[in-house]
């Protein structure tokens, strides 16, 4: 049954009734809250000075899948409101009943450093048929179609890769638009946060993919940094002189640049599980490269002026040891960061010794 809800041609009283009583379609049981959502993740992450990146996805009612991306891992933000349609300012109404071509959307903007748009996007068909034509579940009409609309020309070729990769698993064909944002106008406040407002509201989605996200959670207090006299008889001069005194080991005549075992890196001073080998790459640069460290929290970002060059430092969080820095050009379909940091500052734990060396909990973020 197509939804026919439309706040501005009923009385507001009959609006609020409606709107608890229905949702973008009048037929399905409602959801139960503390059965169907999971805990939001993104609620104990401070997202503030963080720079993220956007992405609008499209795919039944905007409802439902602000809910879901929102608890994504690494999602900061998600608003909804309608999208790449033909007219400006478009009410709910004018979506529900005109021809105005726009499609209910999400605006998910999300930190790199911890879900690529690759993750992003599987997630999001985890919960949507892309075959369909103008339907999501109940919810029947042009503004219900699967969409996919991108302001960065550089997301199109992670986006076709995803949509290629989907197809193998449907014998009709993926009809999801791939699209450029043309425009996109935030929906009335009432959408807003409707499930977190109204957590009894009408949803078609099942939430459970979100339960096999992996969200490390790293607990500084399992660490510490030893005084300066006996961080100079555990280091090498090497390390001493890079993790200190913020120097720089010498590319392709260092430890880990060219391993490609599977293991943990952690701090070389603390012990403080730092970078997971799922996460390096051959950057060609002669140093380890990781498109991001095992949790956001184990490293402190800072401004680096030295050399008169302008570069983004990082340290670990416990030990305050230099590792290196990062840059922005690191694979596309990860995130786009690249953590250039020296191995000297580094201590690797092979997968196999990662249990008897105290981090078998983190084994299912090496694998």
């Amino acid at each position: 049954m197509k939804h026919k809800l439309c706040r501005r041609t009923l009385p507001l009283l009959l609006t609020l009734v409606a709107l608890v009583a229905v949702g973008c379609s009048q037929a399905t049981m409602p959801i139960q809250s503390s059965e169907r959502f999971p805990a939001n993740p993104n609620l104990a992450i401070n997202y503030e000075d963080r720079e993220l990146r956007e992405i609008l996805v499209a795919g039944g009612c905007f409802w439902d899948i602000e809910a879901y991306m929102s608890r994504i891992y690494g999602v900061a933000d998600v608003t909804v409101g309608y999208a790449n349609g033909s007219t400006e300012n478009p009410s709910y109404e004018d979506v529900c009943y005109g021809n105005t071509g726009h499609a209910e959307t999400a605006y998910v903007s999300y930190d790199p450093e911890l879900v690529d748009l690759t993750t992003l996007l599987e997630y999001f068909f985890k919960i949507i048929d892309p075959t369909l034509v103008d339907q999501q579940g109940n919810d029947i009409g042009q503004q219900y179609r699967t969409g996919i609309y991108y302001l960065n020309d550089s997301d199109l070729t992670v986006i076709e890769t995803v949509i290629a990769e989907e197809q193998k698993k449907y014998e009709k064909p993926v009809v999801t638009e791939i699209l450029p944002v043309s425009n996109y106008y935030e929906a009335e406040e009432y959408h807003q946060n409707y499930l977190e407002k109204n957590p009894n509201g009408y949803s078609h989605i099942d939430f459970s993919p979100l339960e096999d996200q992996k969200i490390v959670k790293v607990d500084s207090a399992l660490y510490s940094k030893p005084e300066d006299t006996e961080l100079r008889k555990m280091l090498s001069e090497e390390q001493y002189e890079v993790t200190q005194l913020d120097g720089t080991e010498p590319p392709f005549a260092n430890a880990y640049w060219d391993n490609h075992e599977a293991g943990l890196y952690v701090d070389v001073v603390t012990g403080e599980p730092l970078f997971s080998s799922r996460d390096k790459f051959d950057s060609g640069t002669g140093w380890p490269s990781f498109t991001r460290p095992i949790a956001t929290e184990v490293v402190n970002n800072h401004e680096d002026y030295a050399f008169g060059l302008q570069r983004t430092e990082v340290r670990s969080r416990v030990g305050d040891s230099h590792l290196g820095h990062i840059f922005n050009d690191g694979p596309s379909s990860e995130g786009g960061l690249r953590y250039c940091i020296n191995s000297a500052a580094l201590r690797f734990i092979p997968l196999a010794d990662m249990e008897k060396e105290g981090y078998g909990k983190l084994v299912m973020y090496v694998k």
